[in-house]
């Protein structure tokens, strides 16, 4: 029975995961409630792996990523990257993925991305190469990164810490190095060979000072002493150029015909390119529809600028409305439109038009991770967006200047943290804290920014422990590891082992990298024990396929680059597919090499 509770929690949670409405905070709280609540852990259980070392230790090292940030220690380097430039667009494709992989070895894949991406899009306009030549390389590198070393991603860390609960010998430092470099080599080499055909080439005109050419979704009124009252719909569009989705009256939707006469004070929900959202402003007789208008002098004067941000995943904003933040009088800018994902942007239109489940205005509409917003707003208001991590300004609009002189400070409290911890000198936990606090006390990083971590992975590798301790007191892992293993009597321990890295990789999609490890990980060491093998090579396997997810957008740091490079959820998959599954055949013969079955 709790075999198919387990399963049965693993399966809710995936539907969950796949959901965009649902944050994901809440679907991690709900399997650690499930668990509890089904008895199959004890609440003591069920919270463990939210006071577990590793868990406090990611949290540090998070917090300690935003002083390197902060004093400019990536952009220092991303700026040096760009000389580059000058060489060609494929040696500055190879120099820029080579950097970014030596960073994300050592730091966040998520913050190592949002660190390079205004400087790539800055160096690809030098190149004169389009941006969707090379954000999405960007990405991929981010990720590869993460195979060299422990700390390179999350995921290493908490099978590190998995396997030292199941008694075995946890993750080394280097241990991953053998397997990781060749991967990164190979990576590159894939997307740099493969992305001048593969990688579209999409780039706005000429003029349009970065923007993306992205549809936005907008809300306008017609005034009841509007000229276009009286006059069928088909008068304003022309005036307008973009399309009327649908138009709301008195709490009914009516369908958007050009036969349809304007009576005044309808909502019209309008879909456009950034200059036909500036044309609803400016014609006479229509007006846009936010909660708080700031005055004309502010959108107006010399110092307002017109910008695109992006909602990055350690946003305050992620899962609040507009309305809720109160952000035009927290940030003082106003939000004239909104782009999402292809996906999603057909539910929220269906959701602002009323046939869809929780019916929405613009400024109620939960935001999301990767949404684009059109503001407009005083220059010094953007410029306070860069310190609060609540959106990414996409443009390259210049911030306050990083601390650079507390930049080789930062880089000794850091290097001084991952040594004392790796050398065992104090516990990981322990470590960290220490350089965290420290990073803080000297002001190589403001306590406020410090603390302004991405809580969800936290909550998220907290609650995934917890389910696979689920897997290994239910059995359930031994049920399904068992199952696993009958395919070594006809491929052997290499086709088990080439199982269960494809398994981690499907599942990462819908759930995330750390997700998917923990929860085939118990299949793999039982799947192992069954075989008579080493348990070594199946878990390395598993923990390097868990960062080798190329197929979807749905990876943070692709999420990043998604708005910014006019991806497409296809060019991802177009390009991530055969760079996966040359990932794979290596790994299927290069991980028994370093760790031998027997």
């Amino acid at each position: 029975m709790s075999i198919a509770l387990v399963l049965a929690v693993i399966v809710v949670a995936l539907v969950l995961f796949s959901m965009d409405s649902i944050p994901i905070e809440f679907t991690s709280l709900a399997v650690v409630c499930l668990l509890a609540l089904s008895g199959v852990l004890t609440p003591a259980q069920a919270f463990e792996g939210f006071s577990n070392d590793t868990v406090i230790f990611i949290f540090t090292l998070l917090a300690m990523t935003q002083g390197l940030a902060s004093t400019g220690v990536v952009q220092w380097v991303g700026q040096r990257m760009a000389v580059f430039a000058r060489f060609g667009p494929h040696v500055f494709l190879v120099a820029m993925m080579g950097v970014v992989a030596v960073f994300s070895a050592f730091i966040s894949n998520t913050v190592t991305t949002a660190a390079f991406l205004p400087v790539a899009i800055g160096a690809a306009q030098r190149a004169r190469v389009p941006r969707s030549k090379v954000l999405l390389p960007l990405a991929y590198a981010s990720m590869l990164g993460g195979t060299v070393l422990l700390f390179g991603t999350s995921t290493n860390l908490v099978v590190s810490a998995a396997l030292k609960r199941h008694g075995m010998r946890p993750i080394g430092v280097t241990e991953l190095a053998p397997v990781g470099l060749p991967v990164v080599l190979l990576g590159i080499a894939v997307v740099v060979v493969l992305g001048r055909w593969l990688l579209p080439s999409r780039e706005g005109k000429p003029g349009t000072e970065g923007f993306a050419l992205r549809d936005y979704l907008t809300e306008a009124v017609v005034p009841g002493d509007s000229g276009y009252v009286g006059q069928p719909l088909a008068e304003l569009t022309k005036g307008l150029g973009l399309r009327v989705i649908g138009v709301v009256r008195g709490g009914e939707t009516l369908n958007a015909k050009p036969s349809y006469v304007l009576t005044g004070q309808e909502r019209l929900l309008v879909e456009g390119k950034r200059e036909d959202i500036l044309r609803v402003k400016d014609l006479r007789g229509l007006a846009l529809r936010p909660d708080v208008r700031l005055s004309d002098a502010e959108l107006e004067g010399p110092e307002s600028m017109l910008v695109e941000a992006s909602v990055p995943p350690d946003s305050p904003l992620v899962g609040r409305s507009l309305r809720e933040t109160l952000f035009v009088e927290r940030y003082g800018l106003l939000a004239l439109g909104l782009h999402r994902r292809p996906a999603i942007q057909r539910l929220t239109k269906l959701q602002l038009l009323g046939r869809a489940w929780d019916e929405h205005s613009l400024s109620t509409l939960p935001l999301s991770v990767g949404d684009v917003l059109l503001l407009r707003g005083p220059r010094q208001k953007v410029a306070e967006l860069e310190p609060g991590h609540a959106l990414m300004v996409l443009e390259g609009h210049e911030y306050e200047p990083p601390r650079y002189a507390k930049a080789l400070l930062a880089v000794l409290i850091f290097l001084g943290s991952l040594t004392a911890g790796s050398l065992g000198w104090m516990p990981l936990s322990l470590a960290g804290l220490t350089g965290m606090l420290l990073m803080i006390a000297t002001r190589c990083v403001d306590a406020r920014a410090a603390f302004r971590v991405d809580w969800r992975v936290v909550l998220l590798i907290g609650s995934m422990m917890a389910l696979g301790l689920a897997m290994e007191v239910s059995g359930a892992g031994k049920f399904i590891g068992d199952h696993v293993a009958r395919l070594g009597a006809f491929g052997g321990p290499r086709m088990v082992l080439a199982l269960l890295m494809v398994l981690t990789i499907v599942l990462s999609a819908p759930m995330s990298n750390q997700a998917a490890a923990l929860v085939v990980l118990p299949v793999a060491l039982n799947a192992a024990s069954q075989l008579g093998v080493d348990v070594r090579p199946f878990a390395m396997g598993v923990t390097l396929a868990a960062s080798c997810s190329f197929i979807t957008p749905l990876e943070p740091s692709c999420v990043l680059v998604y708005g910014p490079g006019h991806y497409r959820f296809t060019d991802f998959f177009r390009l991530g597919t055969p760079l996966t599954a040359v990932v794979v055949v290596f790994l299927v013969f290069a991980v028994p090499v370093v760790w031998p079955f027997h």
